[in-house]
């Protein structure tokens, strides 16, 4: 492969920010960042921002297809090609709540799409059956189910194939001796739509739970009396995903739990994309049901939100401009931080030397200019 060098703009590795010195690319992994780029490679010049590709784990569509409606490799390469423009260079291609067919299904396409090594897929986040109804939001209600065993070893075997595999699960539906079977086997487990109350949430995290799906989205509340899977999420140590659009969470309660956060797990950014990355779609079916898409919103008929309308740059600038972070915060909420949680930190999210050489190069407005993912241009 091509060896080269980006020059010209400002360097975000992750950590820190790098002046007047050049990128260099072999072999589709970082080489390293220096001064002066070694004599006789290409000289590639940029402006801006050089920063790591950004990683989302929680992508359910985009190109205006739904791995629900098509679960096969060329949904997963038409869903990572329509985020690549807007700078995610590593997804989790994310499965809502569906039929043990269709679950199947789709971890034929993950394990096929690493195969064929479909540039931006990072591997699958199976968002439910084993949910509760009460915090079900747009899953269908009568696909959400318990955890069988069944289901349990399909998950296991779905590790095996997709090794980045994360798992959204509900108390409700899973108990902690599931979760502590399926953390030993490797898969991320997320607590979410769930209606549990903080000391059971405690007793998954405490079995090895390590994630919040869309902290307070679908799942009950911080409260004086009980901090409910909230107050647990933002207690406990785990990582937790947010959708940044001003929609699913008021600006308010954003800059609370940043300043509540304990750590080691960060809040890292999420999208809960649907179909309509990419597209100008009005519409779309999600099991049966339309989606509709009015005003950055996306909702069910009766206007229960449904996924967001959100691609990652998006979610960036508004933490950056309407929330008011630190610029290299909010790029390490969609990079470094996401990839902390899956485990996958020293490969993306990161221009350390080694790494995957997924990059983005912003504009100083925060517009994307180009993306390399491995080191080819995608966009």
């Amino acid at each position: 492969m091509t060896t080269f060098a980006l020059t010209g703009a400002r360097i975000f590795d992750g950590r820190d920010w790098h002046d007047g010195k050049s990128l260099v690319v072999g072999d589709g992994t970082i080489a390293g960042i220096v001064s002066a780029a070694p004599a006789g490679i290409e000289l590639r010049h940029v402006s801006g921002i050089l920063a790591p590709g950004f990683v989302d784990l929680q992508v359910n569509g985009g190109g205006g297809l739904m791995i629900n409606d098509k679960p096969d490799v060329e949904t997963i390469r038409t869903i990572c090609a329509a985020h690549a423009p807007f700078g995610t260079t590593s997804l989790l291609v994310t499965l809502i709540t569906d039929t043990p067919a269709v679950t199947a299904a789709t971890i034929r396409a993950g394990a096929d799409a690493l195969k064929q090594q479909v540039p931006g897929f990072l591997g699958l986040h199976l968002e439910g059956p084993h949910l509760s109804v009460a915090r079900k939001g747009a899953h269908d209600p009568k696909l959400i189910r318990p955890m069988l065993d069944a289901d349990q070893a399909m998950i296991l075997d779905a590790r095996r194939k997709v090794p980045v595999l994360l798992v959204t699960v509900a108390p409700e539906t899973v108990g902690p001796d599931q979760i502590e079977a399926l953390v030993k086997a490797g898969v991320v487990v997320s607590l979410g739509h769930t209606d549990a109350r903080y000391a059971t949430a405690v007793s998954c995290i405490e079995a090895g739970a390590s994630m919040a799906t869309h902290l307070f989205n679908a799942m009950s509340q911080l409260g004086n009396r009980e901090p409910g899977t909230v107050g647990a999420a933002l207690d406990m140590g785990v990582s937790a995903g947010l959708i940044a659009d001003g929609i699913h969470v008021d600006p308010a309660a954003i800059g609370i739990a940043l300043r509540a956060k304990r750590g080691p797990g960060k809040i890292f950014l999420v999208t809960d994309a649907m179909a309509t990355i990419g597209t100008d779609m009005t519409s779309f079916e999600l099991n049966g049901r339309t989606i509709l898409r009015r005003d950055g919103r996306l909702t069910l008929a009766d206007g229960t939100l449904a996924g967001a309308d959100l691609d990652m740059i998006s979610a960036i600038r508004f933490m950056h401009v309407s929330i008011g972070l630190d610029l290299g915060e909010a790029i390490r909420m969609a990079t470094v931080y996401p990839a902390q949680a899956m485990g996958v930190e020293d490969r993306v999210g990161t221009l350390a030397p080694g790494a995957q050489a997924d990059i983005v190069n912003l504009s100083d407005s925060l517009d994307v200019r180009g993306v390399w993912i491995g080191g080819e241009r995608r966009a």
